[in-house]
């Protein structure tokens, strides 16, 4: 799920959503928290990221953006995102599918 991009020097805006196993949903919750606990102690420069389960409590979609200079995305560095993505697959119903987002209108959500 680690994901590469071609633009070089901008914001990158992705959205990633999938479903998992009823059984697995506390696991993928924990995992996330996880995540968002070392993205407080880390405090990447530029990162902006959202997690929301939607109600059939099952499904997952991640909203990311992230300004990146040479193609790195900065998630990847972090042990808690690699342990989150390694075994995805397991956990899910169906597979991660990940967007690459153009904004068409924006409201308090990314700076201009």
């Amino acid at each position: 799920m680690l994901l590469r991009y071609r633009e070089v020097g901008s914001i990158k805006k992705i959205v990633v959503r999938y479903k998992v196993k009823k059984d697995r949903v506390a696991e993928n919750e924990k995992l996330i928290a996880a995540l968002f606990k070392a993205l407080e102690a880390v405090s990447p420069p530029g990162v902006r990221y959202v997690s929301f389960k939607l109600e059939d409590g099952v499904s997952f979609m991640h909203l990311v953006s992230f300004e990146t200079e040479n193609d790195d995305n900065p998630l990847g560095r972090l042990p808690e995102f690699k342990k989150f993505t390694e075994n995805i697959a397991e956990r899910c119903d169906e597979p991660p599918a990940a967007s690459t987002l153009e904004v068409m209108g924006n409201y308090r959500l990314y700076p201009n």
